[in-house]
């Protein structure tokens, strides 16, 4: 009778015993692979706005002046960018006396970076040049290269 408890007692415990010690789960199936992306589509050429600004001599007298104050220490002068200070922070500035280096560029892309800035280039506040005087910059900045 001691043996038949035996044989029964060993049998219950081989029933229950995990199958994880008896060599493992079954494998479980990878997940199937994720659908692959479609292609992004070729970015749409950005559209900025036109310069809505007629200039007058007042008005680039003040975009002169704006320049003079904001934009020179940096950009130089005469807009050429060989500055000591665009040197001394390690930055290589457009010269925009060159007509090539602006050819490309919307007046409207010009007065985003402007005010919004660019890299180290800080923001023009809108309450230190409001949006006109900025459109004015823009023509300002753009004679530099005309002779």
């Amino acid at each position: 009778m001691l043996r038949s408890l035996m044989l029964l007692f060993g049998a219950a415990m081989f029933a229950l015993v995990p199958t994880s010690s008896l060599g493992g789960t079954p494998q479980q199936a990878a997940p199937p692979p994720a659908p692959a992306a479609p292609a992004a589509a070729p970015a749409a050429p950005v559209s900025y706005p036109a310069n809505p600004v007629k200039p007058t001599p007042e008005s680039q007298a003040k975009a002169k002046s704006l320049y003079k104050m904001d934009c020179a220490m940096c950009h130089g002068d005469n807009g050429n960018g060989k500055t000591d200070v665009a040197t001394s922070m390690g930055m290589t500035m457009p010269d925009w006396s060159d007509a090539k280096t602006l050819a490309g560029k919307q007046d409207g892309e010009l007065f985003q970076t402007i005010r919004n800035g660019k890299d180290k280039m800080p923001p023009e506040a809108a309450s230190r040049a409001n949006d006109t005087e900025l459109w004015n910059l823009v023509i300002y900045i753009r004679s530099f290269s005309k002779p």
